[in-house]
């Protein structure tokens, strides 16, 4: 049976932004921000079956505090719109975190506050999805949605195995950076690109 992969996901901006200004509760994407998930959205079939596939292969999330912070948000997710926008998976998520907190509004999924880090966060989640490999002979990947630092992070920490840009057609000029300067040179191998009328999907592999 093959190992979990430890897949990076995220939409980014043509200039490398993976959110507008200001983002935060109750204004997530940012200032402007809202066209890059136009994909996701989309009723192109391409664009729904890059969605629908991620979804369905994410075995467990990773994910960080500040993202935790606008999904469990009074209009954050919800029974309709949640992971994977509307197809709601239900995965088990791993929240990177300096402290846990106070309550949760969606306690009809699956958390796991980590407070020491996000290696031994992607860690636990690895151990999570071998398990639950072993249970059902299937094996579904480690997903880190994000935010942007959290992802970051991961690359320059070399614990990624794909990564996967979902590339929008917007230019944003500032917000939250997904590349930030001083990361140590990685290298990949193009997976796939995948052209749509929202966005251009590509994955590569860390070599």
């Amino acid at each position: 049976m093959d190992a979990p992969r430890i897949v990076a996901d995220i939409t980014v901006s043509l200039d490398g932004y993976v959110t507008g200004p200001d983002a935060g509760p109750g204004n997530g994407l940012g200032t402007g921000g809202m066209p890059l998930h136009d994909w996701v959205f989309s009723d192109d079939a391409d664009d729904k079956s890059i969605l629908s596939a991620s979804t369905d292969r994410s075995g467990v999330v990773v994910m960080g505090r500040n993202l935790f912070d606008v999904i469990d948000a009074p209009d954050g997710w919800s029974d309709e719109l949640g992971y994977g926008a509307t197809e709601v998976g239900r995965p088990p998520f791993f929240v990177v975190t300096s402290s846990t907190p106070a309550s949760v509004r969606l306690t009809g999924l699956d958390w796991t506050f980590v407070t020491t880090g996000l290696t031994d966060a992607v860690e636990q989640a690895r151990s999570r999805a071998e398990s639950e490999a072993a249970r059902t002979g299937v094996t579904k990947d480690v997903v880190l949605m994000g935010g942007g630092a959290l992802i970051g992070s991961a690359l320059a920490a070399g614990v990624v195995d794909t990564l996967n840009l979902h590339l929008s057609p917007l230019i944003l000029g500032s917000g939250t950076p997904l590349f930030r300067e001083g990361m140590p040179p990685r290298s990949f191998t193009q997976r796939s690109v995948l052209v749509t009328s929202t966005a251009t999907h590509l994955s590569y592999d860390a070599l």
